[in-house]
């Protein structure tokens, strides 16, 4: 810079006018060194691939039991794989600069959509009724020790 300042230069067009006839040369001259080994130890280039899992960002969010994701303010339904949702677990949501959004459970990738809304919660299922064929109700769970199992009839 301070070579730049005494020559006058002030313009990127110049500076690279000025290091490309006299400073360049003269570095080089002074500073270049042989290799030590003729061996190239270089790595290869990363594949695209590989570069996209290193440059994104990572989050760890919870899923809830209704499936559902949220992220930056937006929601995703991953699709479900069982029965029962892995409730309260983590997974982790992956960004791309591009604004690709990926998640990922036990290291997996799951299926997921961008919904607007949370789903509505599902009513519980009716208490199915306990009744014999003689009318009298039971009780819904099974006797625990100590207690004998009774209906309204008494029996």
């Amino acid at each position: 810079m301070k070579k730049l300042r005494r020559k006058k230069i002030q313009s990127y067009q110049a500076a690279n006018e000025y290091l490309e006839a006299e400073y360049l040369a003269e570095h080089n001259r002074r500073f270049a060194r042989e290799a030590a080994s003729k061996e190239d130890y270089h790595r290869k280039r990363p594949s695209k691939k590989e570069l996209d899992e290193v440059f994104r960002l990572e989050t760890q969010r919870g899923i809830g039991n209704d499936w559902v994701v949220r992220h930056e303010k937006r929601l995703f339904q991953v699709t479900r794989e069982s029965r029962y949702a892995p409730a309260r677990s983590k997974v982790v949501v992956c960004e791309w600069e591009d604004g690709k959004v990926e998640i990922r459970y036990g290291g997996r990738r799951l299926v997921h959509e961008e919904i607007a809304t949370r789903p509505a919660l599902q009513p519980p299922v009716a208490a199915q009724s306990h009744e014999s064929r003689d009318g009298c109700r039971r009780r819904p769970r099974p006797a625990t020790h100590g207690e004998r199992a009774m209906d309204k009839c008494g029996r």
